[in-house]
C-alpha cells in the first residue's frame, strides 16, 4: 500500500497543526520481518528486563488513587514491588517495597492509607519519605551500622495528567523528554478528574507484546469482533505515529464500517449508542450516516447543560475511540466522559504469559445519562460515583476477564496466536499498513535493546 493510501486515512482533512486531531507526518519504519523468538525466548526476555523495564518510564499508578497524604498504591513490575505513596506536602514520591534491614516487602496489598510503613519482620518503621524512623532494639546494633539511619531505597518519580510515572532507571531522562505525545494531549481529557470504577488484572497465556500487538490495530475485528462492524468503521482509521513509540488511532465510532455496502438503515448497535448519548431514538430522522454527528451534537448539550466545558473537544473526541499508545506497555482508549487505561505487564519469569492490567475510569457526573461507551464493559449497577475505589479483581489464567464481549473474544485468541508464533511454520510477522503502529513499537522496542536509550 502506497504513502499516498496511508496519508488518506484521516478523520479531518481540515485540522490545522495545532489541532489535536491533526494527522501526522508519516514515518518510514521500514519492512523487516522479526524473528518470532522475541515472543517466548527466555534469554530476549531477559534483555527486554535489562534494557526496557528497568529502564522505561512506566504508568504505575493514578493520582485519584491518592487523594491524601499516607494513601498508597503498590506497582508490580516484573520481580520488582514499588510503593508510589502521597506525601505530606501533596507530591507524590515511589519508592522500592522492602525493608533496608533483612529485605522483607514492607507492604502485602493493593493499596492503603498508612502515617508510617512497618515491617512485619522486626517492626522496623518508616515515615513516608520512605527515612527509617524506628529501629526495634536499635541500641544492640552496632553503632557503625546505623549511624546513618536506612530508608526505603527511592525510585525516580514524576506525575504528568493525572498519570504516576516511575523509571527504576539510576539517572533516567525526564519523562517529557520520552513521552512522546503532544504538549496537552492527555491533560486535554482532564484524566486528573476520573476516577476508577473497575480494575481487573488477568493472566493471559501470551507474551506481553502479542498483546501490544492485538491491541494496536483494527484490521482484526471484521474478523474477530464481526459485531463491531455495524457501529465502528476499522477501514476509515486514522494512524499517528509520534517520537519514542508513542503512537495512537482513532477510530470513528457510531458509523458502519466501509466494508458494508449498505450504509443508511439503522441497526440495533447504533440505536443503543444514540440512547446512551441521551438522544431519542425514536424522533430522529436521519439515516445512518447520520448517527455519528448527531451523538457528538447531543454530548455537546449535554455537556453545556452540566458545565463540563466540552468546547474544547473536537467532534471525533466526542464519538471516536482515540486509542493511544504510550511506550513500552501502555494504551488508553480515551474519551471525555471516561478513559480504558490497559497495560500490558510481562511474567515475572514466563516469556509466553502476561497480565493484561485494565482500569476503567470515569469522571463522576450527576446525571442518569451520563456514562462512559459501553464498550468498557462495565457490569450493570456499577458504582461510578467514584466516592470508593474497589478492590482489584485477579482472574486466574484460563478465565475470561469479563470485560465485555471484544475483550473476551481476544482473551481467548491470543493463546491461540501464541501458540502459532511458537511453530517452526511461522518465520516472522508480515505487517501491513494497517499494522504500521506494530512497526513503530518493535522498532522502538529494538532501539532500547541496542543500548540507544
Amino acid at each position: 500500500m502506497s504513502k499516498n493510501v496511508v496519508e488518506s486515512w484521516q478523520i479531518d482533512p481540515n485540522a490545522g497543526p495545532d489541532n489535536l486531531e491533526a494527522k501526522q507526518p508519516f514515518i518510514d519504519n521500514g519492512l523487516d520481518i522479526y524473528d518470532p523468538g522475541r515472543y517466548y525466548d527466555p534469554e530476549f526476555m531477559a534483555a527486554e528486563w535489562d534494557r526496557v523495564w528497568t529502564r522505561s518510564w512506566l504508568i504505575a499508578a493514578i493520582e485519584s488513587d491518592l487523594p491524601e497524604p499516607g494513601d498508597y498504591s503498590v506497582f508490580r513490575i516484573g520481580r520488582e514491588s514499588i510503593l508510589v505513596v502521597r506525601q505530606q506536602n501533596g507530591s507524590v514520591k515511589a519508592m522500592y517495597n522492602v525493608c533496608a534491614h533483612r529485605g522483607n516487602q514492607m507492604v502485602q496489598n493493593d493499596r492503603g492509607s498508612v502515617m508510617q510503613f512497618t515491617c512485619a519482620f522486626h517492626s522496623w518503621q518508616y515515615g513516608l519519605d520512605g527515612r527509617c524512623t524506628r529501629i526495634s532494639d536499635k541500641e544492640t546494633f552496632n553503632p557503625e551500622l546505623v549511624r546513618q539511619e536506612p530508608v526505603l531505597k527511592p525510585v525516580h518519580c514524576e506525575t504528568l495528567a493525572g498519570l504516576v510515572f516511575i523509571n527504576l532507571d539510576d539517572n533516567p531522562p525526564p519523562l517529557m523528554d520520552r513521552f512522546g505525545l503532544p504538549e496537552g494531549y492527555l491533560e486535554n481529557y482532564e484524566l486528573d478528574k476520573m476516577h476508577c470504577v473497575r480494575h481487573v488484572i488477568s493472566e493471559w497465556h501470551a507474551n506481553w507484546k502479542t498483546g501490544v500487538d492485538a491491541f494496536y490495530e483494527t484490521y482484526h475485528l471484521h474478523a474477530v469482533h464481526p459485531e463491531t462492524q455495524d457501529v465502528m468503521d476499522d477501514m476509515g482509521v486514522q494512524l499517528d505515529l509520534y517520537p519514542h513509540g508513542g503512537s495512537r488511532m482513532l477510530v470513528p465510532i457510531g458509523v458502519k464500517t466501509k466494508r458494508q455496502a449498505e450504509q443508511d438503515a439503522l441497526n440495533p448497535s447504533l440505536q443503543y449508542m444514540m440512547a446512551e448519548a441521551g438522544m431519542d431514538v425514536e424522533s430522529f430522522e436521519g439515516s445512518a450516516r447520520d448517527v455519528r454527528p448527531a451523538i457528538a451534537q447531543a454530548k455537546r448539550e449535554r455537556a453545556k447543560r452540566l458545565g463540563l466545558g466540552y468546547e474544547r473537544f473536537t467532534q471525533g473526541q466526542l464519538t471516536d475511540s482515540w486509542a493511544t499508545g504510550v511506550f513500552p506497555n501502555t494504551q488508553i482508549g480515551l474519551h471525555p466522559e471516561g478513559a480504558f487505561l490497559m497495560r500490558f505487564m510481562p511474567h515475572p519469569i514466563d516469556p509466553e504469559k502476561f497480565y493484561y492490567d485494565t482500569m476503567t475510569l470515569v469522571r463522576p457526573v450527576d446525571d442518569p445519562d451520563y456514562s462512559v461507551p459501553g464498550w468498557m464493559g462495565l457490569p450493570e449497577g456499577t458504582d461510578t460515583s467514584g466516592e470508593t475505589r474497589p478492590d482489584t479483581e485477579y482472574v486466574p489464567s484460563g478465565e475470561a476477564p469479563n470485560l465485555g464481549l471484544v475483550l473476551d473474544q481476544d482473551s481467548e485468541l491470543l493463546p491461540v496466536v501464541q501458540r502459532g508464533i511458537r511453530s517452526k511454520g511461522f518465520d516472522g510477522a508480515i505487517w501491513g499498513e494497517q499494522e504500521q503502529r506494530l512497526r513503530h513499537f518493535h522498532k522502538e522496542l529494538n532501539r532500547y535493546l541496542d543500548g540507544k536509550k
